[in-house]
């Protein structure tokens, strides 16, 4: 007998040892999934990458056939299944249908799950499997699984920690080049979390934290606009209704949210704000990349994320590694510098066992990875963030992920060497390019109308994505919408790597997780894998990116 299915490679979900099956989901339940079409292979970024592409150029380049996008949505609507949009790239698809034709299209086995972080949520485990029609077209379908692939990087405020530092302050500390980021759009990623039983709460966005604190340091409101895109933030009001026991862990969701926004709202007075708004899944990831990339609202110079886990977690599927970091290469394409976060959990990023680990999306090849410092007393004294145990723990610590992948192989323009301190591990994509502050004395921010002190590498990459803002509006015409990690590591007129000269090193400290690894990668003169070239100075950041 004919098979009328066929396994869908990458699309394995094993079991989540934290977390049980209840039950069945409700067949009648409404599904949507994006699901991710076959399309031309997308080229390597370089430092000698073509003018970047617009939204337009890109799709017409990169999209799937318009067979293929007619194809499945014939043989998907004979199982039930309901178009909602053709995404504007077109490499994807959303579909919705129940849970009975989400079933009978792919055989997912989709059940209610239960652990402690998450509360209920909707999950599988195995394998797909997609019509035989399709095979070899659909390369992933996402949003039947929703567990949580999206942890904030905020660090826990140490007990004395001297007076968290202003924006002001940073600009100094960092040398920032003059201006408000006249005419620039940045971009910031924030992720919902589910707090109650089978549904996704947002964080909330405090619009009068923001309004509050450009006013206390006497910066100018920017225009910020939220880009709803699988979910929409709540707002103070709804935020305040909540009972104290779910009120309490929204807000601590929020002050993610409220610290990005603060920190580019007010080194970047002048710009557009774009704060995206995704479910914390496998989809969201993959949604908000392709909205963002999409140009929806406008095409941003820069877009920050805070959010990560490590790139060898078994909550990730191979085939949503492969469709996020698509999603991170199209983004560079088009000049779009995305600024992620190292992580705050040292050289283990949270996992068990003697290994070391970096997070995804960090380690991939196509974003400006960020890796975080403290400061001792001055910037002369300023070093690698590592607080005991050199990871997160109720009690604090935390430390700069860093490290080398081991799935990413290293990116020809990345002229370092870093060998792994796996046995036996490839020589591969090395984390992080560059870094900024993460610990102590943290920065001076607003949350729920108080002062909330808050870092981590969390605060890193809000930062360098506001100072590479402000640099855009001062380059050249020609110089401008660049994705930059490729340009740090290219050879200046004195055969230097531009991050030397546009980096201040940090030579000192290194990111060992305890107990396990019990080992991390330490810093030294020059490139390392806990800061990379080191910390902006931006004035000279500006000089370099103008002559590259």
């Amino acid at each position: 007998m004919t098979e009328t299915h066929v396994e869908l490679p990458g699309s394995r979900r094993p079991s989540k040892s934290d977390a049980r099956r209840l039950r069945d989901v409700d067949p009648h339940a409404h599904i949507e999934v994006t699901i991710t079409l076959k399309a031309p292979a997308l080229p390597d970024v370089t430092a000698a990458s073509e003018p970047a592409l617009t939204p337009e150029e890109f799709a017409q380049r990169y999209g799937a056939a318009s067979g293929d996008v007619h194809t499945v949505e014939a043989v998907l609507r004979g199982y039930g299944l309901t178009t909602e949009e053709l995404a504007p790239d077109r490499r994807s698809l959303r579909m919705s249908g129940t849970a009975a034709a989400m079933e009978s299209a792919f055989h997912p086995g989709l059940g209610i799950y239960h652990n402690a972080e998450q509360g209920e949520f909707r999950g599988r485990e195995g394998t797909l499997k997609v019509p035989a029609e399709l095979a070899g077209i659909v390369t992933g379908v996402f949003g039947l699984d929703q567990r949580r692939v999206a942890h904030r990087r905020s660090a826990q405020p140490a007990e004395s920690m001297g007076r968290p530092l202003t924006p002001a302050q940073l600009e100094v500390l960092y040398n920032f080049p003059s201006g408000d980021c006249a005419g620039q759009s940045v971009a910031i990623a924030e992720f919902g979390a589910p707090l109650q039983s089978g549904s996704f709460l947002a964080p909330a966005y405090l619009a009068d934290d923001v309004r509050a604190f450009c006013a206390a340091q006497g910066r100018a409101l920017p225009n910020i606009e939220i880009v709803s895109v699988d979910l929409s933030p709540l707002t103070a009001a709804q935020l305040h209704s909540l009972p104290a026991n779910v009120g309490n862990v929204v807000l601590d969701e929020t002050g993610e949210v409220m610290m990005d926004v603060e920190i580019v709202a007010a080194l970047c007075a002048n710009a557009t704000v774009y704060v995206y708004f995704a479910s914390f899944d496998q989809k969201g990831w993959v949604d908000l990349l392709t909205q963002v990339a999409s140009g929806q609202p406008a095409t941003p110079v820069c877009l920050s994320i805070s959010y990560g886990l490590a790139e060898d977690s078994p909550d990730w599927s191979a085939a949503a590694l492969q469709a996020i970091n698509n999603g991170l290469q199209a983004a560079a394409l088009q000049g779009i510098t995305v600024c992620v976060s190292a992580g705050d959990d040292g050289s283990g990023a949270n996992m068990s066992g003697a290994q070391a680990h970096v997070e995804f999306p960090a380690s991939s090849p196509n974003v400006l990875a960020i890796g975080g410092t403290m400061l001792t007393g001055s910037a002369a004294s300023e070093v690698v963030w590592w607080e005991s145990p050199g990871r997160r723990t109720t009690k604090g610590g935390g430390a700069t992920g860093g490290g080398v992948s081991t799935l990413f192989a290293r990116p020809g323009w990345q002229s370092v060497s870093v060998p792994s301190l796996n046995r036996g591990g490839i020589d591969g994509r090395v984390v992080p390019d560059v870094a900024a502050l993460a610990g102590p004395p943290l920065y001076n921010l607003i949350l729920d109308g108080q002062p909330s002190p808050n870092g981590g590498t969390s605060a890193s990459a809000p930062l360098w994505a506001s100072l590479i803002a402000r640099i855009n509006a001062a380059l050249p015409a020609d110089k401008r919408q660049r994705f930059i990690a490729p340009l740090l590591y290219a050879q200046d007129a004195d055969g230097k790597p531009q991050g030397q000269s546009a980096c201040r090193d940090i030579t000192s400290g290194q990111n060992a997780s305890h107990p396990k690894p019990g080992k991390g990668y330490s810093a030294g003169p020059g490139y390392d894998a806990v800061t990379g070239w080191g910390v902006p100075d931006g004035k000279a950041l500006l000089a370099a990116l103008t002559r590259a």
